[in-house]
């Protein structure tokens, strides 16, 4: 793959000769904002192309004696239209319009008017964030990983969490990229929110399988997020305050059509509101007590227009939650126990990217990148007591600090020679540093025992790649490409080839047979103790003990594009097999407590997954109702030699039957309708079937099978209203939601309650399981506004 792209390098200058180059990017008119996915094509010639993550496109044409007319679409904006002289190369942006219908078609999923028989890739959506904001939210919140676990082959871990399994995979197996860089943990709120701010968002894209060349490190999926790149042209600003949380953006020219800026910042604030009734309950006990929890969000970024040929990005992101209470227990004689205690995690990522035009045909990207994820418990116990007259003061501090930090330097070439060819290469380096845990103490009675900081480890991860979106033939379309990575940690090298290639077969004009193939391999571990995204999840790098792990997924399917009542509905099938080697999971009766950097390869042990099922998918993508339907039929084990005896059992999320149905309809340009509904097969989970009174011994718990018993069935129903005002600096949209409309009691967790007995002996209650539920109906009331 590498000789051909030297090959195309090398014969361009000569096919040049004969062709001719249109080139340049496309943006929108009143925002400059880059807009990705859009069709260029040569209507005459049958030729045509996309723009790419940074707007840019390059169409490469035979000469010509008459004129070429290009088509510039994008759905939701006027078609644009320029007239090329023959055999002239022309570098041309084009602004486009925003569509002048108020009713215009939307689209719920895909971004481009490329129809779904006509690509290579499989597995792979785009979802505009206009459809985002428009769907139900929990506590008005809009979610982008919530939106996404409506789609086939998408889970979530539970009851409202944010958390993406993706083909029988786990958290830590997705790539999740925000302007390009890896973000380790993106939940808040232990899970019941993302830390993704839709305001800031200009497009999102999920791959499930297929995965291009150009993407390695993970599994299971790749999240790619773009951060939108500010109003070159006039300051503009949005934002929203609901039931739990606030938040506003800016954006704006530094100089018009030059530089830009866009700043968000979200934060919520029940904590605020709750204090003064924490304190007056705490002091009527006669203690001093403040408790509290909160997240922020912080979104920036910098655009430079350098010239034609090049561009600065400069993007920041930064999240944080915080749980705290400290109380003060006051004794006789001025004596007090005080308790501080808090628990913090966050992100930091930064990034600095460089757009270059080498070419009309070849576009270059460089990004330099920092990712940093952190968690920490401390817990601090001061004492004063008084003896004999004399005031004596002691405290003990706790603390358990995880960490992982990335480096990260690549390149990447976009290259297009002809529309026959679309040639991506480049490389990557990244230096990770991971502290997997410190635990660290100190009491201020013994002088020896000091707070300490634990060791970090190193690690080393490379990769090179190439790839060929080549159409052979009218019918016949292929995407190959191979990856190599390498990771060096602790003296060990661990190499990995990792070939790609999809494939589709256009039966006719609208009907298409696809088939992927991907082989994966991911060099950092995820340690969890539970799946609701707590931070005690500790990030783990493979070492000369711990191997790395590798998957293989083969897929296939077919599309197709149906045509009716003036509509267009797209139609996709897929089915898909993933074995996975080197997993890893916590010991029986081990966990992050007391973990340290030197000490948690004792602890897990290693085995194998698999994952198998089909997916169907119909969506509505223009007119007043828009929508899609999405099924799934899906397997997931594990394998572990210390774990159930050996013996495969099923995956905690393993789910048979998932079903979403999503529908959005717009009554007139200020009233929109919109409704989710979800049903899933009940997680699997481990009970103990029997318990054993031993006396002094205490009780011993007989447990069957591991994740043996089934949860009852998930499923519910979101609505939401939305009006829009429209003001004359702007407008504002009131929103009212119902999460769980019909208050389904859906299982959280299960666990088992003690019977008792009368004082005659007589069974008073029963000893069972008992269900946990977590959420009824909720009514929530956002308002969002523009300027």
């Amino acid at each position: 793959m590498l000789a051909l792209v030297a090959l195309w390098l090398v014969a361009g200058p000569g096919l040049a000769q004969q062709k001719f180059t249109i080139s340049g990017y496309v943006r929108d008119q009143a925002t400059g904002e880059s807009l990705i996915g859009v069709a260029v094509v040569n209507p005459g010639g049958g030729q045509g192309t996309s723009t790419n993550t940074y707007g840019f496109y390059s169409l490469t044409l035979p000469a010509a004696a008459d004129s070429v007319r290009l088509l510039v679409s994008y759905l939701g904006y006027e078609k644009a239209r320029l007239t090329v002289p023959a055999g002239r190369s022309v570098n041309h942006t084009f602004q486009l319009q925003t569509s002048s219908s108020e009713l215009a078609g939307v689209e719920v999923v895909g971004s481009k008017e490329e129809k779904i028989a006509q690509t290579t890739r499989m597995g792979t959506i785009n979802i505009p964030i206009s459809q985002i904001k428009l769907l139900p939210a929990l506590l008005g919140e809009t979610d982008v990983l919530k939106v996404l676990q409506l789609l086939p082959g998408v889970q979530s871990g539970g009851e409202g969490q944010s958390g993406l399994y993706v083909r029988g995979g786990s958290p830590d197996q997705n790539l999740v990229l925000l302007d390009g860089t890896p973000v380790y943990n993106a939940a808040h709120l232990f899970g019941f929110f993302s830390v993704f701010n839709a305001d800031a968002i200009n497009n999102v894209e999920l791959i499930k399988g297929g995965f291009p060349a150009r993407y390695g490190g993970r599994l299971s999926s790749v999240l790619d997020i773009s951060m939108k790149e500010g109003n070159m042209k006039e300051f503009h600003g949005e934002g929203a305050v609901g039931i739990v949380a606030a938040k506003l953006t800016l954006e704006g020219p530094i100089k018009k059509d030059t530089a830009s800026f866009i700043f968000s910042a979200r934060r919520t604030y029940l904590d605020v509101l709750a204090q003064p009734l924490i304190k007056a309950a705490a002091a009527a006990d006669g203690v001093e007590a403040t408790i509290g929890y909160f997240f922020h969000d912080l979104n920036g970024k910098l655009n430079w227009k350098l010239g034609r040929r090049d561009r600065l990005y400069l993007s920041t992101y930064a999240g944080y939650d915080k749980f705290y209470a400290r109380t003060k227990d006051t004794y006789n004689e001025g004596d007090y126990t005080r308790l501080n205690s808090a628990l913090g995690w966050g992100n930091l990522t930064s990034a600095l990217r460089w757009n270059h035009v080498v070419n009309d045909q070849l576009f270059m990207n460089t990004n330099f990148t920092y990712s940093k994820y952190q968690f920490n418990v401390g817990i601090t116990e001061e004492d004063r007591r008084t003896e004999n007259g004399q005031a004596k003061t002691t405290k003990y501090d706790l603390r358990y600090l995880s960490n992982i930090r990335d480096l990260s330097l690549k390149t990447d070439f976009d290259y297009v020679p002809n529309p026959d060819h679309y040639i991506r290469f480049g490389g990557q380096y990244i230096l990770h540093s991971f502290r997997p845990g410190a635990l660290q103490a100190k009491d201020s009675s013994d002088p020896a025992n000091a707070l300490s900081s634990g060791q970090q480890k190193l690690g080393s991860e490379a990769g090179l790649y190439a790839e060929d979106d080549y159409r052979l033939t009218d019918r016949l379309k292929v995407n190959g490409g191979v990856r190599l990575n390498g990771f060096l940690v602790d003296n060990t090298l661990y190499p990995s080839l990792e070939p790609r290639l999809a494939a589709r077969y256009l039966l006719t004009a609208d009907w298409a047979l696809k088939a992927a193939y991907a082989r994966t391999t991911q060099y950092i571990h995820l340690l969890t103790n539970s799946g609701i995204g707590l931070p005690t999840d500790l990030w783990v790098p493979a070492t000369a003990r711990i191997k790395p792990q590798r998957a293989q997924q083969l897929s296939i399917g077919a599309a197709r594009t149906v045509r009716f009542r003036d509509a267009d509905y797209e139609l996709s099938f897929e089915s898909y097999y993933k074995p996975m080697q080197n997993l890893i999971e916590y010991r029986e009766g081990t966990s992050f407590l007391g973990t340290t950097d030197s000490n948690w390869e004792d602890k897990v042990t290693s085995g194998q997954g698999w994952a198998y099922g089909a997916e169907l998918f119909l969506q509505k993508k223009t007119g007043r109702t828009t929508g899609w339907i999405g099924y799934t039929l899906a397997w997931s084990k594990r394998r572990f030699t210390e774990l159930n005896q050996g013996r495969i059992y099923p995956y905690k999320y393993d789910r048979r039957h998932d079903m979403s149905l999503v529908v959005i309809h717009t009554f007139s340009p200020t009233l929109t309708l919109s409704g989710t509904w979800v049903y899933g097969t009940g997680n699997a989970t481990t009970l103990a079937e029997g318990r054993f009174n031993l006396g002094p011994a205490g009780t011993y718990e007989d447990f069957g099978s591991r994740n043996g018993y089934r949860m009852r069935a998930y499923h519910r129903l979101d609505l939401d209203l939305s009006h829009t005002k429209k003001k004359k600096w702007g407008e504002v949209v009131n929103s009212f939601s119902l999460y769980n409309a019909y208050s389904r009691r859906n299982p959280y967790y299960i666990y088992f309650q003690q019977g008792y007995e009368d004082q005659n002996g007589n069974v008073e209650e029963e000893s069972s399981f008992r269900q946990m539920s977590l959420f009824p109906i909720i009514p929530s009331f956002s308002k969002s506004f523009k300027f």
